[in-house]
């Protein structure tokens, strides 16, 4: 590949300390003897705008959006995908050459690569799903959901407003629930998601009643610190197929990879570890 310039990524947010991104990409930059440098970059609010129009002057050709500027980039992008739109959020920046900005979500894709790799028999048209949480990972786990032909979504979040608010969103098929009610909603569904924080390191406990799963059901929890969360071993106690949240941070990654540095990477076991080391 001719160029001009060392093509350089990043992921941007505040604070940017914890995210694993970096050793993601500087493995598969390895890996595949792909020319590039992706560097973290802990951007101030008030400076937001003016660093993402600077950066492609730099050499920059993309970037990764984390925490908490996922809404806020939308704003400054000249192009937003329909994914984005929907969702409400981007993850993933592409600098074009004509200098405009292209927002887009790949958590959704992420999410439902994760399943296909990892619970390769998975069938989302089977019965109902439980979402736990309407954050902004719920807002992407609804609509990939949706797009793959769940029947019905069991919406419940702490706070029910929330949650009602995004289900006027995404229409019918998204039904919402108290939280109190969590664990008698669980009967009869066939996927188990939980999008919340809730069983993260340093985060409260996930704390719903859990004696509804079956081993019909798949669960899966977005969390990745830790890996096996209270939820996942509760449901592989069940007999239920479990998947980590740890795929899909690394399936999400891949759109940007190929798009930034012209390979398509593999998401496998050395992948996995390269992040965890």
């Amino acid at each position: 590949m001719t160029q001009d310039r060392i093509p350089l990524a990043g992921v941007i947010g505040s604070p940017i300390v914890h995210s694993r991104s970096p050793r993601l990409f500087s493995h598969w930059l390895r890996k595949y003897g792909a020319v590039g440098h992706y560097i973290p970059m802990d951007v101030p609010e008030d400076k937001l705008e003016e660093t993402l129009r600077l950066l492609p002057q730099l050499g920059f050709v993309g970037l990764n959006v984390t925490l908490p500027y996922k809404e806020k980039v939308m704003k400054i992008a000249d192009i937003v995908s329909e994914r984005a739109q929907l969702i409400g959020a981007a993850n993933t920046l592409v600098f074009r050459k004509d200098g405009q900005i292209h927002a887009d979500n790949t958590d959704g894709f992420g999410f439902i690569e994760n399943l296909r790799q990892n619970a390769p028999d998975w069938d989302p048209s089977a019965g109902p799903a439980v979402v736990f949480g309407a954050g902004g990972a719920a807002r992407a786990i609804l609509a990939a959901l949706l797009d793959v032909g769940v029947p019905e979504i069991r919406l419940t979040n702490r706070t029910r407003a929330r949650a009602e608010g995004l289900a006027e969103e995404y229409g019918d098929r998204v039904q919402v629930h108290d939280w109190v009610q969590g664990g008698n909603i669980i009967e009869g569904c066939k996927t188990v998601v939980n999008t919340s924080s809730l069983g993260m390191t340093g985060k409260p406990r996930f704390r719903v009643p859990l004696d509804g799963l079956t081993a019909d059901m798949l669960v899966t929890d977005l969390v990745y610190s830790p890996l096996q969360t209270r939820l996942l071993k509760e449901a592989e106690e069940a007999g239920c197929q479990t998947v980590d949240g740890l795929g899909m941070l690394l399936h999400q990654a891949v759109p940007g990879f190929e798009r930034w540095f012209g390979t398509r990477p593999e998401v496998d076991e050395a992948t996995r570890a390269a992040v965890l080391r």
